[in-house]
């Protein structure tokens, strides 16, 4: 669902396996929090995949920095915004417009007419409404 390597999800698990709290929710939240996610969130892309592309092109900041990491993870606060020169790129206005009927996460703010977003906190477990059974993911990688 992510779109990431073996490897990366693995790191991905880790590291949510070495933080307090349960470790499927932990990793949840992890890979939530990672740009290119957010940039699908908050509505600049139709799909994780071309949340992707438009980070990995230098389409966005974050906080007044350009940064093009997809596996960036964001943090409370952090503003995200289109770059001033990819405000023209059609593709990212076409899926704002888009984004109307799947609706922004609450742990987001998007402010649609400075294209730009905010993370008012991190998500937690009820926000994600994708039908994932962590517990099966968390028991297969603790092997």
């Amino acid at each position: 669902m992510y779109g990431l390597s073996e490897k990366q999800f693995h790191l991905f698990f880790q590291s949510a396996d070495r933080q307090k709290g349960i470790t499927g929710t932990n990793l949840l939240v992890l890979l939530e929090r990672r740009l290119d996610n957010v940039v699908y969130r908050l509505g600049f892309a139709n799909s994780r995949t071309q949340g992707r592309h438009f980070v990995r092109h230098n389409h966005f900041m974050v906080n007044g920095k350009a940064v093009n990491i997809p596996s960036y993870l964001i943090k409370v606060g952090d503003e995200i915004s289109v770059n001033e020169k990819s405000q023209q790129v059609k593709a990212i206005n076409d899926s704002l417009e888009a984004m109307v009927r799947r609706g922004v996460p609450q742990w987001l703010e998007l402010q649609k007419g400075q294209l730009k977003g905010v993370v008012k906190s991190y998500p937690v477990r009820d926000d994600l409404t994708m039908p994932m059974q962590e517990q099966l993911i968390v028991e297969l990688y603790s092997k």
